[in-house]
């Protein structure tokens, strides 16, 4: 394994931490700014908001800039906003430093994919990219607890402090272990990838967006994380309300559920590299059986506790296909990259939304698992097509174009 693929886990795994840790530490923070716990929200949906829009807008502002040089900017940037967050005399600060960490989050992970996939042979390019994202799916299990552990122990300024550490660690990784060349044009030359397009001009970065093949990768990207996350946004009362378990048992449910995502992660990149759409028609028809059957069986705690590590098995099998997907059909552009990140993002805020509008409308905590698995059948549906248009000549000319 190419040791920087382990310089980008680690900050994957930095920036997953900084996303998930703040969740633990809320009630701390509050306290601590004497701010209502809806405006301590704002720490984690400004958050959101702020990867969605600094993915597109940073990745275009750094098209021209070799990649590895804005790798190394970008965790630059996270340690800068983590910092802040860590000394934030006032609640307005420590929100300017949730967005500064936030805006390299996307872009990080879009332009971090086509540098990972430039460092292995081309066969081997999902497995590439699972790697990177091991660092997010690892943090998805520790960033909870890590923050309620440390903020206890020492306070909620201390997890920002050590995430810093983590941060200015990848930092170091990236400038020593990641080659210059990796992620460039001539990379892909060198390793036998071909399509790749100049990432010299912001004109051939929106160019790669004439692909049908993109938009309909994009749209399942969307879609997919819309019916894991609508059912995964209230899992707690599903737990609770249906499922019969206490409060308490809601943590280590969710690290099972972490869990599922670490295994997904490496399966699904391993099987994207064997036999790509397939196996996404298959993580996503999987996640759409899981979800409704957990509907069905939630009562059951032995079931809920099975189902929701399936959940997160299939909810990530389908993610490093998906990257090594788009950034092939859009020829290496990082904007497509980044783009696949806004997209789940806003399939995030979809799919808790809908599921949040069928609690209201009283169809009960069971609700979001039926919502999710009809977005995430939606998905199925738009990889199917996908895949069948690719086989047609006209969408074999469009990939080589």
């Amino acid at each position: 394994m190419p040791s920087g693929l382990i310089a980008l886990a680690l900050g994957g795994f930095g920036i997953g931490l900084t996303e998930f840790l703040i969740a633990g530490l809320l009630p701390q923070v509050a306290d601590s700014f004497a701010v209502s716990e809806a405006a301590a929200g704002w720490l984690i949906s400004g958050y959101a908001l702020s990867v969605a829009v600094g993915a597109i807008v940073l990745t275009a502002a750094t098209t021209r800039l070799p990649r590895k040089q804005v790798l190394v900017g970008l965790v630059a940037l996270f340690v800068v906003g983590n910092l802040l967050s860590a000394v934030a005399p006032s609640y307005s600060v420590m929100l300017v430093g949730r967005i500064v960490a936030a805006l390299c989050h996307g872009s990080f992970f879009g332009i971090g994919s086509l540098v990972a996939r430039s460092l292995v042979a081309p066969e081997k390019k999902s497995r590439a990219v699972a790697v990177m994202f091991a660092g997010l799916t690892v943090a998805n299990v520790l960033g909870v607890p890590f923050g309620a552990l440390v903020g206890e122990r020492w306070g909620w300024r201390a997890a920002f402090w050590a995430v810093t550490a983590i941060g200015v660690f990848a930092l170091a990784g990236i400038v020593t272990l990641v080659p210059g060349w990796a992620g460039e044009t001539r990379s892909s030359a060198v390793k036998g990838d071909s399509g790749s397009i100049s990432a010299d001009g912001l004109r051939d970065q929106f160019r790669a967006f004439r692909s049908w093949q993109v938009w309909l990768t994009l749209t399942a990207t969307a879609l997919s994380y819309g019916g894991m996350f609508g059912a995964f946004s209230y899992i707690a009362y599903t737990f609770t309300e249906v499922g019969g378990f206490r409060s308490s048992d809601v943590a280590w449910l969710l690290m099972v559920y972490g869990v599922g995502l670490v295994v997904g992660n490496v399966i699904g990149g391993r099987a994207a590299d064997l036999d790509r759409d397939r196996a996404l028609v298959l993580a996503l028809l999987g996640l759409t059986v899981t979800l409704a059957v957990f509907g069905l069986l939630a009562g059951s705690a032995t079931a809920s506790v099975i189902l929701v590590f399936l959940m997160g098995v299939t909810g990530f099998a389908s993610v490093p296909g998906m990257i090594t997907r788009v950034t092939d059909f859009a020829h290496g552009a990082a904007l497509a990259a980044s783009a696949n990140v806004s997209a789940s993002n806003v399939g995030n805020a979809l799919g808790a939304w809908l599921g949040g509008l069928a609690i209201s409308a009283g169809f009960g905590y069971t609700a979001p698992l039926y919502v999710g698995a009809g977005i995430a059948l939606a998905s199925v549906i738009v990889m199917v097509v996908a895949a069948r248009q690719v086989r047609s000549p006209a969408q074999q000319a469009d990939q080589l174009m």
